[in-house]
């Protein structure tokens, strides 16, 4: 099984929200399981506003709108470096609209906790190469993956 090491940060615009950080870490770890990815890795996750993730969105990827996620996948280093043994190969970050957990959690009928967990699990399949984007077969597959690694958190669909 993979070693990852997930920073959690919040937004200073969310003092008042509690994020479950350990359910993050799981998430992320059980992406990491069902990809059978077996190697150490480290991943940053932010929860953050609305604003934040649009000005995101529309600086890296070019849209000028709100989304939920984004990531951000390391793609920069020099795939030539060998890493020391025990040190962990960094996948990148993942970004998390704050209030899109919660409008989503209500529009479709589940819980905040269980709408973080998709969001941090699409984000890490994203990290991961997987790109729904791509091609329908790309999004049927990713979606596969999600269900799958959502039954194994315990948050299925309802």
């Amino acid at each position: 099984m993979s070693t990852a090491i997930v920073d959690v940060h919040t937004s200073d615009e969310l003092i008042d929200v509690v994020i479950d950080q350990t359910l993050v870490e799981q998430a992320v770890r059980a992406t990491l399981a069902h990809q059978q990815k077996n190697d150490i890795v480290e991943v940053t996750v932010y929860v953050t506003t609305a604003l934040e993730i649009h000005q995101y969105n529309r600086e890296y990827r070019k849209l000028d709108s709100e989304t939920d996620v984004l990531s951000f996948a390391d793609d920069d280093g020099d795939v030539r470096f060998v890493l020391p043994p025990g040190m962990p190969r960094y996948l990148g970050d993942i970004a998390i609209s704050w209030p899109h957990v919660q409008r989503q959690a209500t529009e479709y009928g589940h819980s905040e906790a269980r709408e973080l967990a998709f969001l941090t699990v699409h984000g890490m399949l994203h990290l991961l190469g997987f790109d729904h984007e791509r091609s329908p077969e790309e999004d049927a597959l990713m979606r596969q993956h999600q269900d799958e690694i959502m039954v194994i958190l315990q948050l299925p669909r309802a």
